[in-house]
């Protein structure tokens, strides 16, 4: 488990600004600020050589509150798949994997909490493969 408080950001939200007659798109401080957040945190975690083949990546992303109830789910923004892109952006640069299309199985659920928050990770490999005319 990262002991953090996770990042809300996206890698989604890009700024934008006009030079010399073009856009230009960047990221936004907030999110370096947060990949870099993450990414040091994760190196702490990081398996000694990065995995090959398919990869089950399962995470829980858990929220402090004061107002909900512990254990609550999230349904507010932001999304899961939107959280999703920056962490495995920074666990590809933390030398999880290759490349985070090695994710084959994928697992992410948010909720709120009103001791410990954090995100709860589990990388491993997928459990089957499914096979054309086998029940999955």
């Amino acid at each position: 488990m990262l002991e953090i408080v996770p990042p809300t950001v996206t890698a989604q939200q890009k700024g934008e600004r006009v030079i010399g007659g073009r856009i230009h798109h960047f990221e936004k401080r907030r999110v370096t600020e947060a990949r870099t957040m993450l990414t040091n945190e994760l190196r702490k975690h990081a398996p000694d050589k990065p995995m090959t083949g398919p990869i089950r990546l399962m995470v829980d992303w858990i929220f402090p509150t004061k107002s909900h109830h512990d254990g609550e789910w999230r349904i507010t923004r932001p999304d899961t798949d939107n959280l999703q892109k920056l962490l495995k952006d920074c666990m590809t640069s933390a030398g999880f994997w290759a490349d985070d299309s090695q994710v084959c199985v994928e697992i992410a659920s948010k909720r709120w909490a009103r001791g410990r928050s954090g995100i709860v990770i589990t990388v491993d490999r997928p459990l089957a493969v499914w096979k054309e005319g086998a029940t999955p």
